[in-house]
């Protein structure tokens, strides 16, 4: 058995069903969760700078060389231009996203969300869907942004009060309604896997292909796996409530097909736009890409 490093996100119960099933045991590697990372990003990260958040640290601190990572299309093409990895092209996740206030809030629309600041977290997907969903709403320069951190901290800020709105992914998504928040606007945005430039592609292929293989097992029986959502709620949340897992959605699902170079393109185009190309170095898409297909 291989030994592969993932940090999971969290948004989709493909990892751990995966796990379970000894999918990836099947492909001829064993998955380590690298659990320093994923609660890291469920955690704060107020006054973290870009390069200075957990998911960042395997390539600015540790300088790890096999890790797999995997966040929104926007934030990973922008990390892998920025020197962070490459960017793997040949498959791509499908997950919701919302915004959600408090019952007591008097914001009831997306109009209604001018001038009021978001909490995100920093140049991840909670952050790019904001500008991306609300511009169809609000002029750009009335859409405001508070950087919170992980879906952790913006759960809790917006419960808290500290924030008025927040902006949500899977779990924290089915929780917020279990919780009685409100939903401002819903929506589904792509994922994208990143790797280390020097991940071996077997590896990567392996796990991949393991991925696959769960994407199919939840539609044969959905309710055996929805108690995996355990696996992804910070332990803080867990000792809030007796959550009921069986009302949860699938959330983020695995599709292994290349990720069309046209979306890489707008990627960019909307990110320079939104005012977040600072860090952006490399724009080439062969540069930038890993390829992994499913079959060579």
């Amino acid at each position: 058995m291989r030994k592969v490093r993932v940090a999971p996100k969290g948004m989709g119960l493909n990892d751990f069903v995966a796990q379970r099933e000894g999918f990836f045991a099947a492909e001829g590697i064993e998955v380590e969760w690298d659990m320093k990372t994923f609660r890291g990003t469920q955690a704060s990260w107020k006054g973290s700078d870009y390069f200075q958040r957990p998911q960042d640290k395997p390539y600015t601190e540790t300088k790890d060389s096999s890790l797999i990572q995997c966040a929104c299309v926007w934030g990973t093409i922008s990390n892998a231009s920025s020197g962070m990895g490459r960017f793997v092209g040949d498959c791509y996740g499908v997950s919701p996203w919302g915004i959600f206030v408090r019952p007591e809030s008097k914001i009831r629309k997306p109009e209604d969300l001018k001038d009021v600041p978001v909490s995100v977290g920093l140049r991840a997907g909670s952050h790019f869907n904001v500008p991306f969903r609300l511009e169809k709403y609000l002029p750009l320069e009335h859409i405001k942004t508070v950087n919170t951190g992980g879906f952790g901290a913006r759960l809790k800020a917006l419960l808290d009060g500290e924030v008025e709105a927040a902006s949500l992914l899977p779990p924290q998504i089915d929780m917020a309604r279990q919780l009685g928040l409100r939903e401002i606007i819903a929506d589904e945005f792509h994922t994208l896997w990143w790797v280390p430039e020097s991940a071996p592609l077997e590896d990567v292929r392996a796990y991949l292909r393991g991925l696959d293989r769960a994407e199919k097992a939840p539609t044969q029986n959905l309710a055996k796996y929805l108690p995996l959502w355990e696996r992804a709620v910070p332990p803080e949340f867990m000792s809030m409530r007796n959550w009921d897992f069986s009302k949860f959605t699938r959330g983020e699902r695995f599709v292994y097909q290349p990720l069309p170079q046209a979306e890489f393109d707008q990627t960019l185009e909307q990110v320079k736009r939104w005012d977040l190309d600072q860090y952006l170095k490399e724009k080439n898409f062969d540069k930038l890409v890993y390829r992994a297909p499913a079959t060579v």
